[in-house]
């Protein structure tokens, strides 16, 4: 199938790649030449400008945006739609809010225009290990897509499926679902992102205590001096705390137990605030979700090990760099 991508970042890039090796066609763009040219010398076709790209594509046309939240996506969508046509296809793979989706999908479609809003997880991992995705957008559009999602997906990943989802949409089990109208893929993607928010708060604080197991205010008797990059590493063979988020946390220790690279600036994407926004409008309590999110608002104050582990983690999954530092 042949892609149109906008925005060749860390993971729009990668998504490229992946689809790449999966023998799609993909015509890139990016304000950056830099990208084009490399994701060129892989097999892609590195268009000028956003006219260039979707006079390179079969109709109907299928674009997909990967850009920051926001003012930025918006624009890219309404340039999009200015050179587009009915039954072209504009994606948005990014983080955006919802409540745009619902109001994006809603101006498009007087044109004729379809939209798709896709959730997407796997960070500066997804390229090998695949992205878990997360759609929203009428049956029609997202099935002419399919070839693409299974593309991005991981696959089973040697993951047997629950038992009793006999009869059950396969496509959950392949690490892809469609979740409902436009915006339910980027509402489920949101509390995805809340969701994480709180185990990774947890898993620092659950460190911390253990980092400060040693302190000289504890009676003698009482101190332990404990390997937190062991206990990170024994917890992820068949303990109940066991994921991804520890395997990362033990590959931070491991490299460096006193995570000293990092300040404990932990910064939110904005997903965790409308996770918190969006319990309030249901009127459903998540006093975890909502403390993580504030200890993350805290932490550009004042920085504990905790948050240095926090800063660790976003880094380990996605790349993240702390403000005013190097990757």
């Amino acid at each position: 199938m042949q892609l149109g991508v906008v925005g060749l970042g860390r993971m729009g890039g990668n998504i490229v790649r992946r689809l790449l090796r999966s023998g799609h066609q993909c015509v890139v763009y990016d304000r950056q030449s830099e990208p084009g040219r490399l994701l060129a010398a892989e097999g892609a076709v590195a268009a000028a400008d956003l006219n260039a790209l979707v006079a390179q594509l079969k109709k109907p046309r299928a674009v997909w945006v990967m850009l920051p939240a926001g003012e930025p996506t918006d624009h890219a969508v309404t340039n999009l739609a200015a050179l587009m046509e009915r039954a072209d296809i504009i994606i948005d793979g990014g983080n955006s809010f919802y409540k745009d989706d619902v109001r994006r999908a809603a101006s498009l479609r007087a044109s004729g225009i379809r939209y798709v809003d896709v959730g997407t997880s796997g960070g500066i991992w997804g390229l090998e290990r695949g992205y878990c995705m997360m759609i929203g957008g009428d049956q029609e559009t997202v099935d002419h897509l399919d070839p693409v999602f299974a593309a991005l997906a991981p696959g089973p990943s040697g993951i047997a499926p629950t038992p009793g989802r006999q009869a059950r949409d396969t496509r959950a089990e392949r690490g892809y679902i469609h979740c409902g109208p436009n915006g339910a893929g980027h509402f489920v993607k949101m509390i995805h992102n809340g969701i994480e928010y709180g185990l990774m708060q947890a898993y620092a604080e659950g460190f911390d205590i253990l980092r400060n197991a040693a302190s000289e205010a504890l009676p003698a008797e009482q101190r332990y001096a404990l390997n937190l990059a062991d206990i990170a590493e024994v917890w992820r063979r068949g303990s109940v705390v066991s994921s991804w988020l520890l395997d990362l946390t033990a590959m931070a220790l491991a490299e460096d137990p006193q995570l000293s690279r990092f300040s404990g600036v932990v910064q939110d994407s904005g997903e965790g605030r409308w996770t918190v926004l969006a319990a309030i409008e249901e009127a459903v309590p998540a006093e975890v979700l909502s403390a993580a999110l504030y200890t993350r608002f805290r932490s550009r104050e004042e920085h504990s090990f905790a948050e240095k582990l926090l800063s660790a983690m976003r880094n380990k999954f996605g790349g993240h760099v702390e403000p005013g530092g190097t990757s």
